[in-house]
């Protein structure tokens, strides 16, 4: 089986002497100080489409609020080509002063030093500590003792609802979605809702899509007040009655009834922005888009139907991939541009995201900014992938998931069967070493 990394062994460790890539990547190297005027920094991220065009926003913020540095952004593709091209970089000393990283992915960069650690204390002086980010969030950013990121959001797995269609089912109280405390609540809710609409009650696409399948059931499985446990070498440490009990339930919402059996992400989202169903299980990212359809909604957690209050995520954060040679002057001034970003988050707030800057969340402003202020208690209860080198946003465990799940969901065979068959890719997983860890290598 392939690695599931997007680059292999041989590419980390040799990355540092591949002539052509240093050459491709030489315009990427700190600049000489200049004798005056802001230092231009370096500062690659996968943002596109709208999220994009806010990022940039952001950026043209802190460029005019000071006049210390200027940020020259890159954008790569998301996903594997982003990847590839930083861990080549930050393997040949070579990187950009900062960069954008999910922060599910930091953990499998680490121990081949891939990654520089930021300065606590400098930040600390720059306003930025545990104090100023939800536990959960900024505990994520510390790999064995160093502080290896600094989150700029998170983004969790939510319940998107019709907030017209669903008051006419009768499943909201003062105008917000009614508690739903177990499995056979909620799926009398959608049931109502389903009455209403003449059709689906709710819309999830998941076919062919292990991220959106993972989303869902590790939001549902860590409600049981667990967490997976994926140590190097293994065993994994993952509850089958639980994860049967999520499968189970996912399938009961997917009897063509609730929700269809067979729906794509495009199909979910068309059904839900239509007004064809009233509830819509997705990301915080597709705000904007049901903003667009001019539909009455609103968004919540999803409901805690087996105990804990949990939401799935992952948190765009900031990273100083590995340079040979970092320039003084340039680092701290990349420490400060991570510092002024959470501060001045407010937009990135707006695309739907929750900025994990605990003063923007805590604000009058933020207090006002609706739906998102109604989902903001997601950032307390974040569950983030379980740590291992093979985990994270767009790696391949995702789609391993859904390759093992997808059948039980589909067709309604075993749901025991489909956690046999994850938990047999789990173990293939933990017998393999981590591509950018030099000693694993070895061994």
């Amino acid at each position: 089986m392939t690695p599931p990394l997007d680059l292999n062994r041989r590419q980390f460790l040799g990355a540092a002497g591949l002539t052509a890539g240093a050459t491709l990547l030489a315009g990427c190297a700190p600049s000489a100080a200049a004798a005056s005027g802001p230092r231009t920094l370096q500062f690659w991220h996968l943002l596109s489409g709208g999220d994009g065009v806010t990022m940039s926003g952001l950026l043209d913020g802190v460029n005019k609020a000071q006049s210390a540095y200027r940020i020259r952004p890159t954008v790569l593709a998301w996903g594997t080509p982003y990847y590839t091209k930083l861990a080549m970089a930050a393997a040949g000393g070579r990187a950009p002063d900062v960069a954008i990283m999910h922060a599910t992915r930091v953990l499998g960069w680490a121990p081949g030093g891939l990654l520089d650690a930021w300065d606590t204390d400098r930040l600390a002086e720059l306003g930025v500590d545990a104090s100023s980010f939800p536990n959960p969030i900024w505990k994520k950013g510390d790999v064995d003792g160093r502080r290896l990121s600094i989150a700029l959001d998170a983004h969790p797995f939510v319940l998107m609802y019709n907030t017209e269609v669903c008051e006419k089912a009768g499943v909201l109280e003062d105008g917000r979605l009614k508690e739903a405390t177990s499995p056979e609540d909620f799926l009398a809710m959608v049931d109502a809702i389903a009455g209403v609409t003449g059709g689906h009650g709710l819309s999830y696409g998941y076919l062919g899509d292990g991220s959106q399948m993972w989303r869902l059931f590790y939001t549902l499985y860590t409600q049981h007040g667990i967490e997976m446990e994926m140590p190097q070498g293994g065993p994994a440490v993952i509850d089958k009655d639980a994860a049967v009990a999520s499968l189970e339930f996912m399938q009961k919402l997917l009897d063509g009834k609730r929700a269809a059996k067979q729906a794509d992400y495009g199909t979910a989202v068309a059904e839900f922005t239509t007004g064809k169903s009233g509830m819509f299980l997705s990301g915080v990212w597709e705000l904007r888009t049901v903003q667009a359809a001019k539909i009455p909604f609103d968004i919540a957690m999803i409901p805690a139907v087996f105990g804990t209050p949990t939401a799935y995520a992952d948190s765009h954060s900031f990273v100083l991939p590995h340079q040979s040679r970092p320039d003084a002057t340039s680092r701290d001034l990349a420490h400060r541009f991570a510092a002024d970003m959470p501060k001045g988050s407010f937009g990135w707030a707006e695309a739907g995201h929750i900025p994990a800057y605990l003063p923007v969340t805590e604000s009058a402003r933020y207090a006002k900014l609706l739906p998102q202020a109604h989902y903001a208690e997601a950032a307390q209860h974040v569950r983030y992938d379980p740590p291992a080198w093979f985990t994270g946003s767009g790696s391949n465990f995702q789609g391993q998931f859904g390759a093992a799940a997808q059948p039980a969901l589909l067709g309604g065979s075993d749901p025991a069967a489909a956690v046999d068959r994850f938990q047999d890719a789990v173990k293939r997983f933990l017998s393999q070493p981590n591509p950018a860890d030099p000693e694993g290598a070895r061994r």
